[in-house]
Formats: structure tokens, C-alpha cells, sequence
């Protein structure tokens, strides 16, 4: 059953990517919608059918709204096609379903609790592959979008992404609102260079895989929980601190890059202001991805902790978490080699 909703997954999401006519990718976007329920219900526990329940409300309202957008362009302008979006109120419908569906600010709300209630494993299918559609619309729109309106989206992204990560205790919320505020950084630069968008998401994606599925290994959902984990499996637990780093966006890792060339781009487009704003905002972030390091990396003696200490385990790693890790930290020396090839 799995399989059959996997592949869906991907039929949808090649669909919405590949097509032209903006129904083939309301088509697309409703085979993900449906194919990722049955993923976040799996538990049959009460929070995962409310998430499901959430999941669907939020994005069949975002799909309605996707299609009152491209009816209404083609209502003005007798145009189906996705890259002939000009209507002025078109885009502004369109952005907002947009935002409704990857879970920008202020349409955010479901995405945190949707992701509380998924298993890590569709926690990272829901921040990673379900956000390339709408991102993809995003992309092929990018030149009629309304890059005040984009703005000001991702500068709150960035804002409440980080400030209302800082009092969580539940890993999977932290993940939710570091998604958020990445979102922010993709949002801000897309009018004025799609292509830095797409990097951010692929990057980012590789670092959040990475970081899903090193979780998933050790079996960790909590704050407290990850404090005992030190003694399972010690390499990857140190593993798991350096990609957090790369996720802030720490300069020797990764994650600097696509932050570095959106500061670089939005100063050449005289938006100096914006760029400082949202690189103070990421600083929120930081706090909470340096307290899911520290708490990586702190060793509590025994006498502190109500939690049993875990056993090592002698399972070798995956090989994926391996390549997703090394990636997330050395692909900033071969940056100019990325940058040639986009």
C-alpha cells in the first residue's frame, strides 16, 4: 500500500511540475493532497486524523483558490497557460494559495501541527517533496508575481518562523517552524531571481532529509529524549549537531551558501534594507537550532535525568544519511561549480 502512495506522491508532483495548462497542475497538486493522507493517518492515533483532517482542509482550500486564479486570469485574457499569468488579481489569488499550501506566514497555522502529528518519515515527505509544486508554480509565475506583496510574506516568514520556534520542546514542531523560516528566504528572492529559489529548496531539502532521517534512526521525537541519545550511536549524534549548524546556515557548511547569495542578489537589487532584516530574523532561528545542537551534544550525567540511559547500538548507518550529511556539510567550497550549473 505503501508503494501505491509513493508513487502517487511522485506521479502527482511530476505532473504539476511538467505540465503547461494550469488544470493538468491543480490536477497534480490534488494526487499529492490525496496520496500523503493516508501517509499522515497511518497511526489511526486521535492527533494523527486530526492532522490529516488539517492537512486536507488547508489544502482544498489552497487548490480552490489555485483554480479561482487561473479562471479568473482566463476569464481577462483568454490565456490557460501556467507562464501567461499577467491578471494583477490572478497573481495576488495565486500567491496566497501558494502560501496556503507551503505554509507561509500568515497562513502557517496548520503546518507545525499537521507535522506533530505525522511520523518523521511523512514529516519529511510534507517539508520536502510537497513543497516543490506550489514552488514550481511559484518559479513559472515568477516574472507577474508582486514582489512587495512576496516581501513582505517572507520577512514575517522569517520572523515568526523563528520567534515561535524558540519555546518548543517537540522536535518535529522545531523542524516545522525552521521550514517556515526557509520558506521566508526562498520567498523573498523569487521575483528577482528564480533560480536562487530552487538552490535554497534543493539545499535545504538535502540538509532536512538529513536531519528527518538521522532522527528516525535514533528514535528521537522530544527535547528530553534527544539529551539521552548521546549513547546509542555517538558518531551520529555528532553528525546530527553538525547538520543543525549547516541548517542556521553557519558559513563553513552548506547551508551559508544559499543564504550568501540571496544576501548577495537582494543588495545588488537595491533591497540592502530587507536583506539586513531578514538576516537578523534568521538570527531567532539560530537560538533553536544551537539549543537542538546543544542538546545533541550535552552529555547529562546520571544522577540528573528521569531518563534511562539507551543502549548502544551496533546497527550500521544507512549510507543515504551518510551522503545527505557529507553533503550538508562540504558543498560550500564547490560552490562556484553549483552556481555554473544553474
Amino acid at each position: 500500500a505503501n508503494l501505491i502512495f509513493i508513487t502517487s506522491l511522485l506521479l502527482g508532483t511530476t505532473i504539476t511540475i511538467s505540465s503547461n495548462h494550469w488544470i493538468m497542475a491543480w490536477t497534480g497538486l490534488e494526487i499529492n493532497t490525496l496520496a500523503i493522507l493516508p501517509l499522515i493517518s497511518k497511526s489511526h492515533h486521535p492527533r494523527a486524523i486530526e492532522a490529516a483532517t488539517k492537512y486536507f482542509l488547508t489544502q482544498a482550500a489552497a487548490s480552490a483558490l489555485v483554480l479561482l486564479s487561473s479562471m479568473t486570469n482566463a476569464w481577462c485574457t483568454g490565456q490557460w497557460d501556467i507562464t501567461q499569468l499577467t491578471h494583477p488579481t490572478s497573481c495576488l489569488i495565486l500567491t496566497s494559495a501558494v502560501a496556503m499550501k507551503l505554509g507561509l506566514v500568515p497562513f502557517h497555522f496548520w503546518f507545525p501541527e499537521v507535522l506533530q502529528g505525522s511520523p518523521l518519515t511523512t514529516g519529511l515527505l510534507l517539508s520536502t517533496l510537497m513543497k516543490l509544486p506550489p514552488i514550481t508554480l511559484l518559479y513559472m509565475t515568477s516574472h507577474s508575481l508582486n514582489p512587495t506583496l512576496l516581501t513582505t510574506l517572507a520577512i514575517l516568514s522569517a520572523a515568526l518562523g523563528g520567534w515561535m520556534g524558540l519555546n518548543q520542546t517537540q522536535i518535529r514542531k522545531i523542524l516545522a517552524f525552521s521550514s517556515i523560516s526557509h520558506l521566508g528566504w526562498m520567498a523573498i528572492i523569487i521575483v528577482y531571481n528564480p533560480k536562487l529559489t530552487l538552490l535554497n529548496f534543493y539545499l535545504y531539502t538535502m540538509m532536512t532529509a538529513a536531519v528527518f532521517l538521522t532522527l528516525n534512526t535514533i528514535k528521537v521525537l522530544k527535547l528530553s529524549t534527544l539529551m539521552t541519545t548521546w549513547t546509542k550511536i555517538p558518531s551520529l549524534n555528532a553528525m546530527l549537531l553538525l547538520t543543525l549548524l549547516s541548517l542556521a546556515g553557519l558559513p563553513p557548511m552548506t547551508g551559508f551558501l544559499p543564504k550568501w547569495l540571496i544576501i548577495q542578489e537582494l543588495t545588488k537589487q537595491d533591497m540592502a534594507s530587507a536583506a539586513t532584516l531578514i538576516s537578523l530574523l534568521s538570527l531567532l532561528s539560530l537560538f533553536f537550532y544551537l539549543r537542538l545542537a546543544y542538546c545533541t551534544a550535552i552529555t547529562l550525567p546520571p544522577h540528573t535525568t528521569s531518563h534511562m540511559k539507551q543502549w548502544r547500538t551496533n546497527k550500521p548507518t544507512n549510507i543515504t544519511i551518510a551522503v545527505l550529511i557529507t553533503m550538508s556539510l562540504t558543498l560550500l567550497p564547490i560552490s562556484p561549480m553549483i552556481l555554473a550549473a544553474i
